[in-house]
């Protein structure tokens, strides 16, 4: 199983998507939030495979047909840094190791992860994000203000 993660197609599709929501997915603003089925939105566009594991995996058919990790923060990261199957896995890193198309999760202290946004750009030492939820696009992980910052890097498996 090679890496087939293309960085630049996840980023690409932060942008066309950034301050709209595609027809094919349902919009999950006001069932919870919208931030981790816009990034799962984006790695999917960046790595072509879900994985259909029963539960535990990572995929969307429908708005009734998904699991919990194409939408939730946590199972989001859950399934992520513990995938050894097909789709997208990643490994927690620090800021200064992030690349474009890799992930950040955001939370207040003594509080859940509460916020999944996407890296689109790192520029004079400040990385750059696409969310959801909070529309963003270019908006600099430095304009929010959850203390807590976990930073995810992104490859997949066919």
């Amino acid at each position: 199983m090679g890496t087939v993660y293309d960085r630049g197609k996840a980023v690409a599709y932060a942008k066309r998507w950034a301050f709209s929501r595609n027809p094919d997915f349902l919009d999950f603003q006001g069932l919870g939030g919208d931030c981790s089925n816009f990034v799962s939105q984006c790695l999917f566009a960046g790595c072509s495979v879900m994985n259909y594991t029963p539960t535990y995996g990572w995929y969307y058919i429908d708005g009734n047909r998904r699991t919990a990790s194409w939408t939730g923060v946590s199972y989001l990261y859950s399934f992520l840094v513990s995938n050894r199957g097909s789709g997208p896995f990643a490994r927690e890193v620090k800021s200064a190791e992030v690349e474009m198309g890799d992930v950040v999760q955001l939370g207040f202290r003594g509080t859940p992860y509460t916020h999944t946004a996407l890296i689109v750009g790192l520029e004079a030492g400040e990385i750059y994000v696409a969310a959801h939820t909070l529309d963003a696009w270019w908006r600099p992980l430095s304009n929010y203000r959850q203390q807590n910052r976990r930073f995810l890097h992104v490859e997949a498996r066919a």
